[in-house]
């Protein structure tokens, strides 16, 4: 087997979700290194920590979003999305695609149908992840559109974070030089891409204060919603483990 293991990996061997991966890692527990935009963990760490004998714990408090399934979390996305009129995206708290994207314009589509591009969006998603926080600033991705991310909180902790925006505001033009550099960069057409520029739906500013005060809003209910689930689940974890040493 390699020297280093995935993500993935990781998870199955441990048997542990994303987010504990990612807090092992944080915490010193697990060790790795970040090629491109993805983890790679050394296998021999994984090795020593599954030969140690595990003492006995309580169990401890949900903070995965996986307590909400896929298909509701992507429904409750895209119709949100569509509602306000943006394109949307949630991600884990490190910025990894949790659903598909919804509503996005032809402008974003083109986009990641490029390889390089796809990877440009996926930084940017990364970026927002670790910015979001008690504020929502507005930001400029990579390719020149204007978005808004804010976290989803269970027990205490950001486990997802909700990106919104493929917009542009009145005062951003349709600058051909920065399309065609795009169109370069990401090994498009020049002329579609422009073409789908000129699509991309304008806010002024009462519409993106409409986004910035909806998307807090949202989050707050999606954070409810899994706080909810995580401690149903934490009840049925402390009654398996008394059940199990009856």
């Amino acid at each position: 087997m390699s020297e280093f293991l995935t993500t993935s990996q990781v998870q199955e061997l441990l048997q542990v979700d994303r987010t504990t991966v990612y807090r092992m890692l944080s915490d010193g527990r697990l060790s790795g290194v970040k090629i491109g935009h993805r983890w790679r963990f050394y296998k021999s760490r994984i090795d020593d920590l599954l030969s140690e004998t595990a003492p006995t714990v309580e169990p401890t408090p949900t903070i995965s979003f996986d307590v909400l399934p896929p298909t509701c979390l992507q429904g409750m996305q895209s119709v949100s999305a569509e509602a306000i009129g943006i394109g949307a995206i949630i991600t884990n708290a490190t910025g990894d695609p949790l659903t598909q994207m919804s509503n996005p314009c032809r402008f974003c589509k083109l986009i990641n149908e490029s390889e390089k591009g796809h990877a440009a969006c996926l930084e940017h998603f990364s970026q927002i992840a670790h910015q979001a926080g008690a504020t929502f600033p507005q930001t400029t991705c990579h390719a020149g559109l204007q978005c808004f991310g804010a976290p989803i909180i269970i027990n205490g902790m950001k486990t997802a974070v909700f990106i919104g925006g493929q917009y542009k505001s009145p005062t951003q033009l349709n600058h051909q030089q920065h399309v065609q550099q795009l169109a370069n960069a990401y090994d498009l057409d020049a002329a579609d891409l422009s073409a789908a520029a000129a699509e991309i739906p304008t806010f002024d500013h009462t519409q993106q204060q409409k986004v910035a005060e909806w998307l807090p809003k949202l989050t707050r209910t999606l954070s409810e919603i899994g706080q909810e689930r995580a401690e149903l689940l934490d009840r049925l974890q402390q009654i398996a483990a008394m059940s199990s040493v009856c």
